[in-house]
């Protein structure tokens, strides 16, 4: 099989079979479609680029904006966080010291009121002293005055005479029961 004659009539006489006028275009399609590459760039470079380059300033300027906006958002986040700080450390001293202030109070109360309840118990003890004492007075003049009476009582009757309304009698009772005291007072 020969296939050189057939594709030197395809291809225009060339013994490859190659035009090279295929690659090329004709002139007057290079000076139109270099006209309207023009017209094309200058409308571009008239209309849409002062547009666009209008747009991306104005997001710039959005996107600079918003970052000055959020650098401001953050400071004031920042010194808001620092005052609140400050105040949470300032709160806290102050409940330390009002837990102190509370201890040192229930401190001076505990040993207020420990210091009223002894004077309470001392004054109680010495209210009780007393009415022991007047009740032990009290008990040692009934006292004598029934020994008084039974023994001048026993005394009449071994004498065989009323001995009570005597005078002498009562200074003897009297001296009897000094005597009876002092010897209990040296036994002690």
């Amino acid at each position: 099989m020969n296939y050189g004659p057939a594709l030197a009539q395809v291809g225009g006489g060339n013994s490859f079979g190659w035009d090279p006028s295929l690659l090329f275009p004709a002139t007057y399609d290079i000076f139109w479609s270099l006209v309207v590459l023009v017209v094309l760039l200058l409308f571009f470079w008239k209309f849409v680029l002062p547009q666009l380059n209008q747009m991306l300033e104005e997001r710039a300027a959005k996107i600079e904006g918003g970052i000055e906006k959020a650098a401001a958002v953050q400071a004031e986040a920042d010194a808001r966080r620092d005052e609140y700080e400050k105040l949470l450390a300032d709160a806290r001293t102050e409940a330390a010291e009002i837990r102190e202030k509370a201890r040192a109070e229930g401190e001076s109360i505990k040993a207020e009121k420990k210091q009223e309840t002894q004077n309470e118990l001392d004054r109680m003890t010495k209210s009780a002293k007393e009415q022991i004492e007047a009740e032990r007075q009290s008990a040692i003049v009934s006292l004598r005055q029934e020994v008084g009476t039974l023994a001048i009582d026993l005394a009449s009757r071994v004498v065989g005479e009323n001995l009570s309304d005597d005078q002498r009698s009562a200074a003897y009772v009297d001296r009897f029961l000094t005597d009876l005291d002092e010897k209990a007072e040296t036994n002690r």
